[in-house]
């Protein structure tokens, strides 16, 4: 089905009815937190998972919230009567956010799913998408045509939740899709531009931001940064872009029609000056691990001059689970049995004519920077982490600050202090009089863990600001009857990784 076939969209040049919905919306506890109170834990995760048994079972009365959730989560035909008492019906149908079945006094059905949203700081939002479309929608995964718009999933949930919110002037949500990021956006950007290759997408967003009562963006079609002019300038460019690595580019959603990681590659190298000095540029994006070529090698190799950059994989497929992950979200699977053994040996040539073995998958940020010496860090961390990290990622790029102005001496005259939720571990044999190492363990953001010897151990633990590193080292010394100099001269490194990994904050 392409573009031009998908059902019509309810207009996008009626704020005031959607307004009225909204508020009649909100007056029904049509909210993230009204759902689970209504369906229950069970049923409310069982609608991220596509399974709508539950959820159909626990709105089998008439309330204002079962009639809603029926209608917009379900995609159940309603009555009308019903309908009438909860939204404004006839404003509703002319705008085209019902439809009628079978005349004046039949059944109304939705002609989008209209999802509640929780923002970051309790707004409640709503995000629309197209019918059976949003994750974990009532048409669940599967067969999704080229030109559908798809409501909020894991990876957009992801780049938010890392995206980086500090107030700035503007914001470019490129690739908006149902406009998620474009929302989180606008609750600290001034201005926000959105951007999308698909019309559809732009007309979507526009209806998002409408229903969840904020104010509209500046939305462009193009791709990439083609509707973007020379001279603009932004403080923060996200997306979330059709990053999959497949033959072809049948789904607009997900398949970005370049070869290979190309679309992210050109994305990454592109955004550098885009962005104003102390901007923020950050993806998710997939990248090749190709024979015989280091997978960090290859992504350093993208990050543009005159940036910082932070590069987190997340997760590596080899090649055959990869396209049957995406062979599933498409549907594939529950066609016939012939195309989809086509369509997985043509991925599978695509991967082998580009000596590709696997695929890895993360997030990449990056920081323009008026320093002659950028710093890129690319690391692997598959381990969970807490989100928003948001605030994590910022203070990444302060640390990469204070270490590239800090030199060893200097790191010796500086204070620090412990991060908050820092724990240490003891590893070794029980009843052993000293540990074979220990373990320093943060209990929030990243939640990393590293070594370090009874030295670092000791010098972390007493680090609360009032005395400089080369302080503590001196009486460090003095109590392990070590000399205080050489300890002074190979203690720096220590310290700067710790500072590096959130462990040390400079005081």
């Amino acid at each position: 089905m392409s573009e031009a076939t998908l059902p019509p969209l309810p207009s996008a040049d009626r704020p005031d009815v959607a307004a009225r919905l909204r508020e009649a919306l909100l007056a029904a506890s049509f909210t993230a937190d009204g759902l689970l109170e209504l369906l229950g834990a069970p049923a409310y995760a069982a609608l991220a998972r596509s399974e709508t048994v539950p959820a159909l079972r626990a709105t089998r009365g008439d309330t204002p919230l079962e009639t809603l959730v029926r209608l917009f989560l379900l995609q159940q035909p309603v009555p009308h009567a019903r309908v009438e008492d909860v939204l404004p019906v006839h404003a509703c149908v002319e705008s085209g956010w019902l439809t009628r079945a079978g005349g004046s006094g039949g059944d109304v059905a939705a002609t989008v799913d209209v999802r509640p949203y929780g923002g970051s700081d309790g707004e409640d939002w709503f995000i629309v998408s197209d019918l059976g479309c949003a994750v974990g929608g009532a048409g669940g995964i599967g067969n999704r045509d080229e030109g559908v718009v798809l409501g909020v999933g894991g990876a957009s949930t992801t780049l938010a939740g890392i995206t980086v919110r500090t107030p700035v002037a503007s914001a470019l949500d490129l690739g908006t899709g149902s406009g998620i990021q474009a929302l989180h956006a606008a609750q600290h950007a001034t201005r926000v531009t959105a951007t999308d290759l698909n019309p559809r997408a732009l007309h979507i967003t526009a209806l998002t931001l409408a229903l969840s009562g904020v104010p509209a963006a500046d939305l462009r079609e193009g791709s990439l940064f083609e509707p973007v002019r020379d001279d603009e300038r932004f403080d923060l460019i996200v997306s979330n872009p059709p990053f999959v690595i497949s033959p072809g580019a049948r789904l607009t959603y997900r398949d970005g029609g370049m070869g290979g990681d190309d679309l992210c590659r050109s994305l990454v190298q592109q955004a550098g000056e885009r962005l104003n000095v102390g901007g923020f540029a950050q993806f998710l994006a997939n990248w090749q691990h190709e024979e015989g070529e280091d997978w960090q090698d290859r992504i350093r190799s993208w990050v543009p001059r005159g940036c910082d950059a932070w590069i987190v994989q997340r997760e590596v497929q080899d090649v055959t689970q990869y396209a049957e992950l995406w062979l599933r979200d498409a549907g594939d699977h529950r066609g016939d049995p012939q195309e989809y053994q086509a369509r997985y040996d043509a991925w599978l040539d695509e991967f082998e004519a580009r000596k590709v073995k696997a695929v890895g998958f993360g997030w990449i940020t990056l920081r323009r920077t008026a320093s002659a010496e950028p710093v890129i860090t690319v690391e692997e961390w598959p381990h969970p982490v807490e989100q928003p990290l948001g605030d994590t990622v910022r203070a990444h790029f302060d640390r990469v600050d204070y270490l590239r102005g800090h030199d060893d001496a200097a790191l010796l005259a500086g204070h620090f202090k412990l991060a908050p939720e820092i724990m240490q571990e003891q590893v070794g044999l029980p009843g052993a009089e000293d540990p074979e190492h220990v373990v320093l363990r943060q209990n929030r953001g990243m939640r990393r863990a590293t070594k370090v010897d009874t030295v670092g151990a000791g010098f972390a633990g007493v680090c609360d600001g009032s005395l400089s590193a080369g302080r503590i080292l001196d009486a460090i010394a003095q109590l392990v009857g070590e000399d205080p100099v050489l300890l002074r001269d190979r203690t720096p490194a220590q310290i700067r990784l710790l500072v590096e990994q959130g462990f040390l904050e400079p005081a």
